[in-house]
């Protein structure tokens, strides 16, 4: 369902003016425009951009919505009196009136020179400004019209015009997306696009925090741009962040994006010559080579990138058989740092900020799984095939007698045969429904379920992108659950849990989920 900013549209008009019709009483007048205002509220809105061209050719629907009149109006030529130049000199039609009523920057701007009717905004492309003019004619628009490629400059335009209701439902969309999907999010483009357009802190602070928790080798060359990576790297250098890549990784990982911007040539070679030092592949008689002319260039780009890259935490022995030979970074910079990495006594972790630890078992176990389960994306994912019998599938990861286990699942195709929890190895059968059996705990929307038996618990929940967090206490044998944020208690009954289990889900039908570990943080 469509999700709507609904501010009011009082202010915009205070004032409304009316032409005088002989036939209708000032008592019938005021009628009118009454029911015009109650009507707006339950108008249809499931207008589309692509449906609002033009106004509605039929006298007779108008005066029904005032909503649906004013989107009518939307980059209309008949009914303008300005144009909007946006990025790359897209044209917009524009009403002044209305602008400068609904924002007090457009009213500065577009009266300031009563004879003006063009105005130009570099910085703003056309996407983001029409669904500012849909929120300024109409006071609402739909969610589902802001995507990864026009979402930073919405929010930008938004925040250029003052229109804080806007900004900041915005901001609330995105943070809730990063939340709920950082394993699969857009912060790299993001966060390129935003450090070129906005200095908005309140922004970049959340995509970098997002994006920090993301290991950088997971990140194809090409999604985060050069000026993206010096603001991550600048922001988290010496800093508390959370963050998920080592040193030694944080410098490969500039060093080959640095080449990309220069040729395939660079880019190719330096990704081969960083295989060879690490010896993952064996030197061949022909291997290849650069010009100096690509490694000048090279060495240009990373000088401003090598102050936010803290080599004290890179093992010396790295630095000497592996950063050395590829001649890119100043010597003396090498060897100012390789006594500290070197020293015995040196409590430096190998990750800036607060380091995050990613357990390769977080994946869902081929072994112990269902038949007709399919497992995608390098274990992290599991899917049903589509037939409606019960399959499940468990993690790799034992958990042991003692200590608190966290991790997230996310529902990436929501059916309501999708339950999660936790399972024993003893007496599970993979092929038959997890919560009818004595060894297996599982949730479902709204309910818990264990040896046949089910409660309430938790909310109901219907949506693609839930995320469940599991809170697994083996000192008390508990389990708890978080759904969407909110944590609920620990489930009644399960509170003699055995000393060994595994995470498990129980699908069937068009369901499917994602294993996470569980980051603690704050966007």
């Amino acid at each position: 369902m469509a999700s709507y900013l609904q501010p009011s549209l009082t202010r915009s008009f205070r004032r409304p003016i009316v032409t005088w019709i002989p036939s209708f009483s000032p008592t019938k007048i005021s009628k009118v425009i009454s029911f015009a205002f109650l009507r707006r509220n339950s108008s249809n809105s499931n207008n589309n951009l692509g449906n609002i061209d033009k106004p509605s050719s039929s006298v007779e629907t108008r005066g029904y919505s005032i909503e649906n009149d004013l989107r009518s109006l939307i980059n209309h030529p008949k009914f303008s009196d300005i144009e909007i130049l946006c990025k790359h000199k897209t044209r917009i039609h524009g009403c002044k009136a209305i602008l400068a009523a609904r924002s007090t920057v457009f009213e500065k701007l577009l009266y300031k020179d009563e004879n003006q009717n063009q105005f130009f905004f570099p910085n703003i492309d056309s996407y983001g400004m029409e669904i500012i003019l849909e929120y300024i004619y109409t006071g609402s628009f739909k969610e589902e019209l802001l995507t990864k490629n026009n979402i930073i400059e919405t929010y930008h335009a938004a925040n250029h015009f003052n229109l804080s209701n806007i900004r900041d439902f915005i901001f609330k969309i995105l943070k809730n997306n990063l939340e709920r999907n950082y394993d699969k999010n857009y912060s790299p483009e993001l966060l390129s696009k935003a450090v070129e357009i906005t200095d908005d802190d309140v922004l970049l602070n959340l995509l970098v925090k997002a994006l920090a928790i993301i290991p950088l080798n997971n990140i194809k060359y090409g999604r985060l741009s050069i000026a993206g990576l010096q603001y991550l790297l600048s922001c988290t250098h010496k800093k508390e962040y959370l963050f998920a890549t080592s040193e030694y990784d944080v410098f490969r990982y500039t060093a080959i994006l640095a080449a990309k911007q220069v040729s395939d040539d660079a880019y190719n070679y330096l990704t081969e010559k960083f295989q060879i030092l690490e010896k993952k592949i064996e030197e061949a008689p022909k291997h290849r080579v650069w010009s100096a002319t690509d490694r000048k260039k090279v060495v240009k780009i990373l000088e401003p990138l090598i102050e936010f890259i803290d080599f004290k935490r890179i093992k010396g022995q790295i630095l000497t058989d592996i950063i050395v030979p590829l001649k890119i970074i100043p010597t003396e910079i090498i060897e100012s740092n390789k006594a500290i990495s070197n020293h015995s006594g040196s409590d430096l972790n190998d990750t800036r900020g607060i380091p995050i630890s990613f357990n390769s078992d977080y994946v869902w176990d081929e072994s112990a799984c269902g038949p007709d389960l399919i497992i995608k994306n390098n274990g992290k994912v599991v899917k049903a095939s589509g037939n409606y019998k019960y399959q499940n599938v468990r993690a790799k990861m034992a958990l042991g007698d003692e200590g608190i286990f966290e991790w997230d699942v996310i529902i990436e195709r929501f059916c309501e045969y999708s339950y999660v929890g936790v399972c024993a190895s003893e007496n599970f059968n993979y092929d038959e429904f997890a919560g009818n059996q004595l060894t297996g705990w599982m949730i479902n929307t709204g309910h818990c379920y264990n040896s046949g038996d089910f409660r309430r618990y938790g909310p109901v929940y219907t949506e693609n992108g839930t995320k469940i967090t599991v809170h697994l206490d083996m000192n008390r044998r508990t389990c708890a659950f978080t759904i969407d944020g909110i944590k609920y208690p620990e489930v009644p009954g399960w509170d003699n849990l055995p000393s060994k289990l595994y995470p498990v889900v129980s699908l069937c039908g068009s369901a499917q989920c994602r294993i996470l570990p569980h980051i603690k943080r704050d966007l």
